[in-house]
């Protein structure tokens, strides 16, 4: 048996032409079966799976910034959703943590002085838009699909 050049249907040897596609048989130096293409396999590069999961769950993901407890129950199978929830999660833990430290130092500031503390307390205070930034960094990760870590406290694992 013998395949064609052109179109790799199977056809008898000594046929001149292909039954298929007519071209001459001459033109049929290979004797295997053309393969139809098949995209390589890129190391980390995200599988079928999880893009389809993430086209998915882009709303889950958004909300896992917004309001963390709706994808956490709404979205328990979707690792895209629950990685943006957990980044969520820690943005939520730092900014509590920020504004419990915040308070207590401006507190024993302006014991010491109004005037010191009222400046000190608004130069400081410009550290607690951080977190809102980062809020709206993972927002844009989520929208576009991307399972990017925050800028300093994105490693942090609390959902399995």
């Amino acid at each position: 048996m013998a395949f064609c050049g052109q179109c790799g249907t199977k056809f008898e040897d000594g046929a001149k032409f292909c039954p298929a596609c007519g071209a001459p048989a001459a033109s049929a130096p290979q004797q295997t079966p053309v393969t139809p293409y098949q995209a390589p396999v890129v190391p980390g590069a995200p599988a079928q799976d999880d893009v389809r999961d993430a086209q998915d769950n882009k709303l889950m993901a958004v909300l896992g910034y917004l309001f963390f407890l709706v994808p956490l129950f709404a979205a328990k199978e979707s690792k895209f959703a629950r990685y943006h929830t957990n980044q969520g999660i820690v943005l939520v833990i730092f900014a509590v943590v920020w504004g419990i430290i915040y308070n207590v130092l401006l507190s024993v500031i302006y014991g010491i002085s109004f005037q010191l503390g009222w400046t000190l307390g608004s130069i400081i205070g410009l550290v607690g838009l951080v977190f809102p930034a980062l809020g709206i960094l993972g927002i844009i990760n989520a929208v576009n699909g991307k399972k990017k870590p925050l800028p300093i406290i994105g490693g942090i694992k609390i959902l399995k």
